[in-house]
């Protein structure tokens, strides 16, 4: 367990604070050692190695994420105009989009459906991880399911000198639906993964806390990095490096220089490693030394009990 977590355990969260860590990082590790919830959530695997743009494109343009083991390609959907030519909607981003993404695969393995409910179910997850419902937030969680129901995406997997292409869409039936009076978007009762996603899905699942989702809910890039830890640590059967090149390959868009990236990702890993603590993971001069580490939601329940007795606040 790291240090911010043994010194939370072990003397509380104000001397954490005297320590010479962020407080960011204290206030991420102290809410999610306190937190009750033991729910886990599940992602496809591709999704750990390569993801979402974390901002806006331009409407019409690509996503691409290329490193040594995956390619990604997201390509924008189009929406019908009444009046003219057909309009790019733009790829999904950010955390809502991933938020919503983590949903639908959750949902769909835990009722072994990939009818998924929306609604009422998407609105209550929403609130367990603290995403007000309404204003602004819920324009944002509009805009990025119906992207998600438009793109259409393929990944390319390298595993021992072979390729393997899937190109899918994610959902056979959209998210919503357009209201007749013009006051926007109604999400409708049920949407469907499409066939193949769901077989990828159940072939190649990756578990993680809701705890930790809850507390990275809005850092994009935490959360990618989360996702990544949960898939590789586990399954490493002995000390494995990653170069700050390979980092930079899958985590680095939109970071013109590599030692710009290198100053962020410190802090996003730190973020990522608060809501993780079985995480073995070193920093070297050339990069990362990852180790094989307890899966993050194998541990939870030891850690809800030492944090019983203490005075941490509850999520």
């Amino acid at each position: 367990m790291g240090s911010v977590h043994q010194l939370l355990l072990e003397f509380g969260r104000e001397k954490a604070l005297e320590a010479d860590i962020d407080r960011t990082v204290v206030d991420t590790a102290a809410a999610y050692l306190a937190c009750e919830d033991a729910d886990t959530g599940y992602l496809y695997s591709g999704w750990a190695l390569a993801a979402l743009p974390h901002k806006r494109l331009a409407d019409d343009a690509l996503w691409q994420v290329k490193n040594d083991r995956v390619t990604l390609i997201v390509q924008p959907g189009v929406r019908v105009v009444e009046d003219g030519p057909p309009m790019h909607v733009g790829v999904p981003y950010g955390s809502r989009a991933r938020l919503i993404l983590l949903y639908l695969q959750s949902e769909a393995l835990r009722t072994s459906s990939r009818e998924i409910e929306l609604g009422r179910s998407l609105h209550a997850w929403l609130r367990r991880l603290s995403i007000p419902i309404g204003g602004k937030s819920m324009r944002d969680v509009r805009d990025q399911a119906d992207r998600i129901s438009r793109c259409r995406m393929s990944f390319q997997i390298m595993h021992g000198g072979r390729a393997g292409l899937v190109n899918q869409l994610i959902l056979d039936t959209a998210m919503f639906v357009d209201d007749g009076d013009k006051k926007g978007s109604m999400f409708i009762e049920t949407a469907t993964l499409s066939q193949t996603f769901y077989d990828q899905l159940k072939k190649h699942p990756v578990p993680i806390e809701e705890s930790a989702v809850r507390q990275l809910a809005n850092n994009s890039m935490a959360l990618d990095v989360y996702c990544w830890l949960a898939y590789r640590l586990h399954a490493l059967s002995g000390p494995t490096p990653v170069s700050w090149r390979a980092l930079y390959a899958q985590f680095g868009q939109g970071y013109g220089r590599i030692d710009n990236f290198r100053r962020k990702f410190r802090e996003t890993l730190s973020l990522a490693l608060a809501v993780y603590p079985d995480a073995q993971i070193d920093e070297e001069e050339r990069g990362l030394l990852l180790k094989p580490s307890h899966p993050p939601v194998a541990g939870r329940n030891g850690r809800l009990t030492l944090v019983a007795s203490r005075s941490l606040p509850k999520c």
